[in-house]
């Protein structure tokens, strides 16, 4: 693929806080690329200086290997969806797509041709004469598409834009963008702190933390090969256990040696470990590598979320056989279910279950959202 976008040692500051430091990014031509991170991690200000809203402090931004830096949003061959969708409440839905084709003179026919396919595209043909506001959110999110790629840009910004929906439309959005990406061949470049949204929708992963890229990859990458604590806490739920190397795919964690398929670590070296909770089998004790008690059970529809005390470290397993409160257990990990990462600054930091609470999980979610 063509590279069409190159960020250069990018830094950003406001205020004398330092939002982006020293990244670097290359995004290439038919990618759906998702920035994805915490409320204030940097991806929103990485999407505002490829749409020229912001000028970076120091480093380069090349479009198609010029420099852009300074070019206005208006003459560069980028569009962008905002998570509030900005439609013109009286005009109906055509003249919404129309507008930028109105903007630039285009004849009336062209016009009336490229706003039939786009609303084709976008499931809306047949809404052409419906005023705006009476669309549901859905509805109106398809048009503030269809406008944003109706003038043909080469790169489409989406900031946040499925964070209005419910969880139901969201799903079934999710799709649709993904669709109307392949359909048109555009760079989509979208920003969100959902992690389960990027790893639906994108075929690159952009993961940020405190102004600087932590990890890029596909959804398979940043979710079975994390690059530290942080990564493999951000994109979905991780057993995080310190560990020693005692040779290659042998570590040693939790008072137990086990066999893994890592390898390239000095003899003895401290690292950290992860267990997704998916890849624990529960056995009987004495059967199992490593044993512990059951502190809490959830029932999560269609598997349990089981919290297991295991020498004071809490984790999780998820699985679809019950056990109850209290109850002692072994666990059994095969090798490829193990995961070693080098230290990090986040070390420590996450991966014990000691205060986990999905109440807890789903409040910070509403609060990322309010502050997106």
């Amino acid at each position: 693929m063509d590279k069409i976008i190159e960020l250069k040692n990018i830094t950003k500051s406001f205020d004398g806080e330092v939002v982006l430091n020293d990244i670097s990014l290359d995004i290439y031509d038919n990618e759906f690329i998702t920035l994805l991170g915490p409320s204030g991690c940097g991806k929103t200000t990485t999407l505002r200086l490829i749409g020229g809203f912001d000028t970076p402090d120091k480093g380069d931004i090349l479009f198609n290997g010029q420099r852009i830096n300074d070019v206005p949003p208006h003459k560069r061959n980028v569009n962008t969806v905002f998570q509030r969708y900005a439609l013109f409440p009286h005009l109906n839905v055509f003249e919404n797509v129309a507008f930028p084709l109105r903007e630039r003179k285009v004849h009336r026919d062209e016009i009336d041709q490229r706003v039939g396919e786009m609303l084709a595209m976008v499931a809306l043909k047949g809404f052409e004469h419906r005023s705006v506001t009476s669309l549901s959110g859905g509805q109106q999110q398809r048009v503030a598409i269809a406008r944003a790629l109706i003038g043909r840009p080469q790169v489409l910004l989406l900031d946040e834009p499925l964070a209005a929906l419910d969880l139901k439309l969201r799903k079934d959005m999710q799709q649709e963008l993904k669709n109307i990406q392949k359909a048109t061949g555009i760079t989509f470049v979208f920003v969100t702190h959902d992690q389960e949204e990027a790893l639906s929708m994108s075929d690159t992963i952009v993961v940020m933390s405190e102004g600087r890229i932590q990890q890029i990859g596909s959804s398979q990458d940043v979710y079975n090969e994390p690059k530290n604590a942080f990564v493999a806490d951000f994109i979905g739920e991780s057993n995080i256990v310190d560990g020693v190397m005692l040779r290659d795919k042998c570590v040693s964690f939790s008072g137990h040696t086990f066999q893994c398929v890592d390898g390239g670590f000095g003899s003895g070296e401290p690292v950290d470990v992860v267990v997704r909770p998916e890849d624990v089998d529960i056995v009987p004790p004495d059967k199992g590598m490593l044993q512990g008690t059951v502190t809490s059970v959830t029932f999560m529809g269609v598997h349990y979320e089981v919290i297991v005390d295991i020498g004071g470290f809490k984790w999780m397993i998820q699985t679809t056989d019950f056990v109850a409160k209290d109850e002692h257990i072994g666990l059994v990990i095969e090798p490829d279910a193990i995961h070693i990462m080098k230290k990090s600054e986040y070390s420590g930091l996450y991966g014990d279950y000691a205060s986990f609470s999905n109440e807890f999980d789903e409040l910070s979610d509403a609060e990322s959202e309010e502050e997106a």
